[in-house]
């Protein structure tokens, strides 16, 4: 198999394959600076909670990676706002509403997306608008279809990416929504939120070269993405990332829910990656423990270690930041996002540019559906 060279320009010039990836991955610290310097100068958060502070219930609603970025926004809504969250794909809200949206009125749906065009979501807000139901909507594009439905919008342009894939898009709208929930309910732990691009730094400069030599070492038949809480929707997009930059199957559970049956699949041709939180950590590790003695491959990302899952890692990522595990979603992603980007350049592709995917799902009026979702 050929092998491309994996970042930086060629002599034409030209972009290598997984450049781009590679430069918004390791770039997302000073775009995390960037964005909330750009929400406090305008006072952006302020003004969200101004206009709808004092409503019951939250409900934020994405496609794709956009959709996981609601699952760990509504978690942490949930725990540092004080009021209710759910999080939903577009498509529920529009195929099932009757099963999935609050039953009562008061809640502010947010919709999240990237490119601000995304076809679902477009469809769900004005779903919302028919009802006469105010919304906020999230994105990094600015002057979109979305900011003209929605009923407030707050844009980061400077999270947006040249590659197809979301990486620091994602973690820059998780941040800003929680940002948001530590504004809206008061909660001391969103403070650690300004200080999290430099907690982040000490690990970020051997992850690269770490993660990528592993990859090189081990051939996997598929790969298996487990979290719990605030963490599923991080083990979803670890999933999505290997999937979308280098074509390999890639399942997603909840940690304990993979005993369940799942666990059938385990074996060394099998990367199964543990996403280890402070609440659920023993029940975690039993599992990894579990998992190891059935001759699984592991990869471990958690904020520390101790002597039993360092026994059990087959990689083991160790962030060591001294912040709540809530204002951890975002850095927490980094490993996953370059698991995707290396397994992708091992298999001789473009992370930058998968196939039979673009940046945004824009359906016509005949629904051809040819473009994947973000």
């Amino acid at each position: 198999m050929s092998r491309r060279k994996e970042h930086g320009s060629g002599s034409d010039g030209s972009q290598q394959a997984g450049g781009h990836s590679l430069s918004e991955i390791l770039s997302q610290p000073d775009c995390w600076i960037s964005c909330l310097t750009h929400l406090q100068g305008g006072g952006l958060l302020e003004k969200v909670r101004d206009r709808f502070g004092d409503t019951g219930e939250w409900v934020f609603v994405g496609c794709g990676s956009s959709y996981y970025v609601a699952l760990c926004a509504a978690a942490t809504m949930t725990r540092w706002g004080g009021v209710p969250a759910r999080a939903l794909p577009a498509s529920e809200v529009l195929l099932y509403p009757d099963l999935v949206l609050p039953k009562s009125g008061k809640y502010v749906p947010v919709l999240i997306s990237r490119s601000g065009q995304t076809s679902e979501v477009l469809k769900a807000a004005e779903f919302f608008k028919t009802r006469s139901i105010p919304t906020l909507a999230i994105s990094c594009a600015e002057g979109q279809a979305l900011e003209k439905i929605a009923s407030f919008t707050i844009t980061l342009p400077a999270a947006d990416e040249k590659s197809t894939v979301m990486t620091r898009s994602f973690t820059s709208m998780l941040l800003a929504l929680q940002n948001l929930a530590a504004l809206l309910g008061r909660n001391s732990d969103g403070r650690f939120l300004t200080g999290i691009s430099e907690a982040a730094r000490p690990f970020l400069p051997t992850l690269p070269a770490k993660i990528r030599d592993f990859v090189e070492r081990r051939q996997f038949a598929d790969y298996v993405c487990l979290g719990q809480g605030p963490f599923y929707g991080l083990a979803c997009e670890y999933a999505l990332k290997v999937t979308e930059m280098s074509v390999s199957y890639s399942q997603v559970f909840h940690t304990l829910e993979f005993r369940h049956g799942p666990k059938s699949i385990v074996s060394p041709d099998t990367l199964l990656i543990f996403l280890i939180s402070d609440g659920g950590g023993s029940s975690e590790i039993d599992v990894l423990d579990e998992i190891k003695s059935l001759g699984g491959t592991t990869m471990v990302v958690t904020n520390r270690s101790n002597d039993r899952v360092v026994a059990a890692a087959d990689l083991l990522i160790e962030l060591a930041i001294d912040a709540p595990e809530l204002s951890r979603l975002a850095p927490s992603l980094v490993p996953g996002q370059l698991l995707g980007l290396y397994t992708g350049l091992k298999k001789g592709l473009d992370p930058d540019s998968p196939r039979n995917l673009s940046r945004a799902v824009i359906l016509g009026d005949t629904s051809d559906s040819q473009h994947a979702t973000f």
